[in-house]
């Protein structure tokens, strides 16, 4: 079966396990990636080569980088032509440009293709947008969704073909590996690993910080337009000794990261036109047998289940109310790790998604 997937999300090398994955499923895989992504509010990410055995990676030169709705690639018409895959996988949403120009240029070769939308908030698109959207919708062979609300709503725009819920990504049990023994300090560090941005609820974490035990220490990870104000509010609190604040690190060095934590917190808030998607921070902490607790906010029950603690998002006295459990608890915080690990294990590893995504693309080869 030959596939080719275009894909910006694999310029983070932790990702490219999945590629690999599926390449060992029988398929001749070729994916097509910029050279980097600028993402908006935090900056550019280049493409890693982490996990590249066993299919190929080329770079395509984007146009209007880090404009999630209006980028495309420049060099794609010959390129699928010459590659003329069976499936091609465009790994973006039905309403972009990107997704529209890779349809129309997969539909002339006879491909059977497929697109992946995340957007859990139902929106109708202006033009060009919707003409995007509707040209997609009536030209793919599947539909594959990060989420239920996104499948819901891409039904609702009126695709009638087959829909698969599957995580664009999911974890290598062996990269995010739990630590070997205990760790060896005397703090009880809290962790928030992601974009530092007013949608991810960070200020309802350092908040929660307050009237906390002397040792409760919180470490922050990552970068965005929110580091000044975090640092503000840290100091106006008194809490500036108990906060610090890290840059960003690469995605194969996320799992040592997160090994140095005793909880992960995604506090996400709902915005007019943003809601959590998925989570992937959660599963990755839970891979590496750190206890979770998230919000409300979107998927993040549904990513967590039982595996971890949640509160209603932006209720700052019900996640202190969490942190303080773990903090008394040893027993449940080890019995979350248990829960969590089991949980990826089982769902949200790396090898599983790409047997789900190898479904797929075999089930479009067969209608």
């Amino acid at each position: 079966m030959r596939v080719v997937m275009l894909s910006k999300a694999v310029v983070a090398g932790a990702y490219q396990r999945k590629l690999e994955e599926i390449a060992r499923l029988g398929v001749e895989l070729t994916v097509l990636a910029p050279s980097g992504w600028r993402e908006p509010r935090v900056g550019m990410i280049p493409l890693e080569r982490c996990f590249t055995a066993g299919y190929t990676l080329l770079t395509l030169p984007m146009v209007l980088n880090g404009h999630h709705h209006i980028h495309f690639y420049r060099g794609l018409r010959p390129l699928i032509r010459h590659l003329r895959p069976q499936v091609f996988h465009i790994d973006e949403e039905s309403f972009n440009l990107a997704t529209f120009l890779a349809m129309r240029e997969g539909v002339a070769i006879g491909a059977r293709c497929c697109f992946y939308n995340w957007a859990n908030i139902d929106r109708r698109y202006p033009p060009p947008f919707s003409w995007f959207e509707r040209y997609n919708l009536r030209h793919a062979a599947h539909a594959i969704a990060g989420n239920q609300e996104a499948a819901a709503i891409i039904r609702r725009h009126g695709y009638d073909g087959p829909i698969s819920v599957i995580p664009q990504f999911g974890v290598d049990p062996d990269l995010f590996a739990p630590a070997d023994g205990l760790r060896q300090h005397d703090a009880f560090i809290i962790g928030y690993v992601g974009r530092l941005v007013p949608e991810k609820g960070v200020t309802d974490l350092v908040a929660a910080l307050a009237g906390l035990p002397a040792n409760a220490r919180l470490r922050l990870i990552g970068d965005g337009i929110e580091r000044p104000r975090l640092l503000q509010l840290a100091a106006e609190l008194g809490l500036s000794a108990q906060v610090e604040v890290l840059p960003a690190v690469s995605s194969t060095a996320v799992p040592a990261a997160m090994r140095e934590l005793d909880v992960l917190v995604l506090p996400s808030r709902t915005q007019p036109n943003w809601k959590e998607q998925f989570g992937r921070v959660l599963i990755e902490a839970m891979s590496c047998g750190v206890p979770v607790i998230g919000s409300t906010c979107g998927e993040i029950p549904q990513v967590i289940g039982a595996a971890g603690l949640v509160f209603p998002e932006g209720d700052v006295t019900a996640l202190r109310a969490a942190l303080s459990r773990l903090i008394d608890q040893p027993e449940l915080r080890a019995e979350l790790a248990r829960r969590g690990r089991a949980r990826v294990l089982a769902e949200f590893t790396q090898a599983a998604i790409a047997r789900r995504y190898v479904a797929v693309y075999q089930a479009m080869l067969e209608t």
